[in-house]
C-alpha cells in the first residue's frame, strides 16, 4: 500500500537499497519505492522533510537527503541516538521501512536563487539538509552563478559524505573549503583548521547577488549567522533549517511550536529575518 491523500498516515513502502557508513554512529541510506509507479511521480523539494519508519519500533524525523532531482529514490542520513534510529542502524539490504512525506516549505531555489552566487554552509550532520539542495543545485549547474561550500565537523573522522566532498572539491566553478575543530585534524590533514564560524569569516564569500544556506546544530546556526550578516548578507537572503524541533510532519501533535510557528508547517526553512522574530529556544 502506497501513501495517498485519502490517509495521510499510511506509509510508502520501501526496500534499502544500498548502506552507507558515513561516520562513527552516522548512516546512509539509499531508499527504493517498493511501488515502482509511486517512486516515478514522487516529487519533493529540497529541503523538505519525511518520516521514517522501522516497522514494531517507531517513527523518526529528518530530511530527505538526496537531491530533488534524482527520482525513484531517496535517501536519508541519520544519527544513532534514541530507539528509531538505533532500530534504522540495524537494518540490512533489502528490509523494508516506511516512509511518510514529503512535508514542510523548501528551500527556494525555483522561486529565488537560481540565476544567483549561493553559499552553503554545512557543520556535521546538518549538511544533511544542505546536500540536497547542493546536489539539486549542481545538477542543473548552468542556472546558478558561483558557488560556494563551506563545511565542519569536529574531527575528520566525524565527516559525513567523505567521497562527495573530494567530488566538490574538483568541480570547476566550485569553490570547496573543509574544516575541522581544533585538535581534529589528522596527520596529512589538508583542509583548514577552526570552529565553522571562523572558517566562513576567513573564507569571506561574497555578499553581493548571493543566497546563503546553512545548517548544523542550533549553536553552530546561532554563532554563524551573525558572521554571514557581519560580512553584509542580507538576511533576507539567508536560509536555515531547524531541523530540531521537527515532529510529526503536519502540525498535529503541537511538538514542533515555537513562538507563533508550527516548524512542521511553516518550516523547517526560514530566512534569518524570520528567525530574528522567533523566541531565542529555537
Amino acid at each position: 500500500m502506497t501513501a495517498t491523500l485519502t490517509n495521510i498516515y499510511a506509509p510508502y513502502l520501501m526496500n534499502v537499497d544500498e548502506i552507507i557508513e558515513e561516520a562513527p554512529g552516522i548512516r546512509t541510506l539509499k531508499l527504493m519505492f517498493q511501488d515502482e509507479e509511486a517512486g516515478k511521480s514522487f516529487a519533493f523539494k529540497a529541503g523538505q522533510f519525511g518520516l521514517y519508519s522501522v516497522f514494531g519500533a517507531g517513527e523518526c524525523t529528518f530530511c530527505i537527503a538526496s537531491g530533488a532531482t534524482r527520482k525513484g529514490y531517496i535517501e536519508c542520513s541519520f544519527q544513532k541516538v534514541g530507539r528509531v534510529t538505533n532500530a534504522l542502524r540495524d537494518v540490512e539490504l533489502g528490509d523494508t521501512v516506511g516512509f511518510r512525506g514529503p512535508y514542510g516549505n523548501h528551500f527556494p531555489l525555483d522561486e529565488k536563487v537560481k540565476g544567483h552566487n549561493v553559499v552553503f554552509i554545512g557543520m556535521g550532520i546538518g549538511l544533511a539538509p544542505v546536500r540536497s539542495v547542493i546536489w539539486t543545485c549542481l545538477d542543473e549547474r548552468d542556472q546558478y552563478e558561483d558557488v560556494t561550500i563551506i563545511y565542519g565537523a569536529r574531527s575528520a573522522e566525524l565527516m559525513v559524505y567523505k567521497r562527495e566532498l573530494a567530488e566538490w572539491a574538483k568541480m570547476p566553478g566550485v569553490k570547496f573549503v573543509k574544516t575541522v575543530d581544533p585538535g581534529g585534524n589528522p596527520p596529512g590533514w589538508d583542509g583548514e583548521v577552526g570552529f565553522v564560524p571562523t572558517i566562513v569569516e576567513k573564507a569571506a564569500p561574497s555578499p553581493k547577488d548571493a543566497f546563503a544556506i546553512l545548517c548544523g546544530p542550533p549553536i553552530g546556526i546561532k554563532f554563524t549567522l551573525p558572521v554571514l550578516l557581519k560580512l553584509g548578507f542580507d538576511p533576507e537572503r539567508i536560509y536555515t533549517t531547524l531541523e530540531n524541533r521537527m515532529k510529526c510532519g503536519i502540525g498535529k501533535c503541537g511538538r514542533c511550536n515555537v513562538g507563533g510557528k508550527y516548524v512542521c508547517k511553516e518550516g523547517p526553512v526560514f530566512t534569518a529575518a524570520e528567525l530574528k522574530a522567533l523566541p531565542a529556544e529555537y
